[in-house]
């Protein structure tokens, strides 16, 4: 790996039966429906439900060894790219800021929002199993900081405990990136095939989304009846509003910080927003964002550099969607969230964010809200129904990540001239 130049990481190519998976809650929502209160709801549950779970196990099975993985690799192509010159460097640092404001902006934004549009009663039945946690202690801050650094690293990762993990193994990259080219790519290739293999896996387990789907959708139904729908309808708003927000931030930062005209900047990124929501896909709308740049009268080599790095290394609503799912969920199952909380929420979403970019919707939403879940303590259970709806908030996650593209083109380019 050249120290100029970020490394590549060639990921296996999975398909996710995105529309099947949704089909799959579909039927699993009716026949849960029709089965409420027969003779038979019993015994059909008997036989989902151990299915469901043996699903979901597969899922959680893969978090870690994929998030360390994918960290490691995210580390040292975030290095190797700062290693570029001023002009990545800037990008980096606006993509930083991005990012991590955006986390904090949901962390602040959503609970308020919550609040103010309370999930339904039935929704929290339906979803979250009507539990509520049991207040804890609320750590000091001595003892969330000591709590970072683990003692045990293999202690700490088979107690789910998420946030040592993820510290141990962010220093661990970063030390990697001091080492000699062979040591650090052997290293990196290493890991890069770690977390290959590990997406085999998931996509292995993902492939049965659609049983699996259905069989968790079946059992709450049955359950909870027709409030699971009102509940995954509340459930995309309150997080597509997140998203929301980070693209309409892309416009305020196009206008703030490269001084394009509001007008200017909509009708030269309205293409690019067309494909993101045809495709999904924010490399598929790469030729249009660069079309985009040549719109706004930037230079060729600003959008010839900072937008395939964005598109390698830069999602811009993930950390804010990934927290907001996380925070619903914990609202769902009644887990009390705390600065401390919040605090760890934040701080994972923003180290996981650099290594999922280039997985498709469905792995990059497994991967990325789960190790903040275990980071805050909340349960993970709820987040392998809420993957069959996530084609649905994906829509604002490709809009968002487009528009913000371009708008951090066009301030990178203006602060450069």
């Amino acid at each position: 790996m050249a120290p100029d130049e970020p490394s590549s990481t060639s990921f296996p190519e999975i398909r996710v039966p995105a529309a099947l998976t949704f089909a799959g809650l579909a039927l699993g929502l009716i026949a849960g429906l029709l089965l409420r209160g027969s003779a038979a709801e019993a015994p059909v549950l008997a036989v989902v439900q151990p299915l469901g779970t043996l699903w979901l196990r597969g899922l959680q099975m893969t978090i870690l060894p994929l998030v360390a993985a994918l960290l490691f690799t995210g580390v040292v192509q975030t290095v190797a790219a700062a290693q570029a010159g001023a002009l990545a460097r800037r990008t980096l640092g606006l993509f930083a800021l991005v990012l991590g404001g955006g986390a904090v902006m949901t962390a602040i934004a959503l609970p308020l929002l919550l609040d103010a549009f309370p999930i339904p009663a039935a929704a929290v039945t339906a979803l979250g199993g009507g539990a509520t946690a049991e207040p804890g202690t609320v750590p000091g801050m001595a003892e969330f900081v000591l709590s970072l650094v683990p003692g045990n690293v293999i202690e700490a990762a088979a107690a789910n405990a998420m946030v040592p993990v993820i510290v141990f193994f962010g220093l661990f990259a970063l030390a990697a990136t001091r080492l000699a080219a062979p040591q650090r790519d052997l290293l990196a290739q290493f890991f890069a095939a770690v977390a290959a293999a590990m997406m085999v896996v998931i996509g292995w387990v993902l492939a049965l989304a659609p049983l699996g789907v259905f069989a968790l959708a079946l059992p709450v139904a049955a359950q909870s009846g027709s409030a699971v729908i009102a509940a995954l309808a509340h459930y995309i708003v309150m997080v597509s509003a997140m998203g929301l927000a980070i693209l309409v931030l892309g416009y305020v930062l196009a206008m703030a910080g490269a001084r394009q005209p509001l007008g200017r900047f909509a009708r030269a990124v309205a293409p690019s927003q067309a494909v993101a929501f045809s495709t999904q896909s924010s490399l598929a709308s790469l030729p249009a964002m660069l079309a985009a740049c040549r719109a706004l009268g930037l230079r060729q080599a600003s959008g010839d550099f900072v937008l395939p790095l964005a598109v390698a290394l830069f999602r811009a609503t993930s950390p804010a969607m990934n927290v907001a799912v996380v925070i619903y969920v914990a609202y769902l199952t009644g887990m009390p969230l705390t600065a401390t909380t919040l605090a760890a929420g934040v701080g994972v979403a923003f180290a996981t964010t650099w290594g999922t970019i280039s997985l498709p919707g469905t792995i990059s939403f497994i991967a990325s809200t789960g190790p903040i879940a275990l980071a805050m303590g909340v349960p993970l259970e709820p987040l392998a129904l809420l993957v069959a709806v996530e084609m649905l908030p994906d829509i604002m996650r490709t809009l968002g990540n487009v528009t913000m593209d371009v708008a951090v083109t066009a301030t990178v380019d203006r602060r450069g001239r």
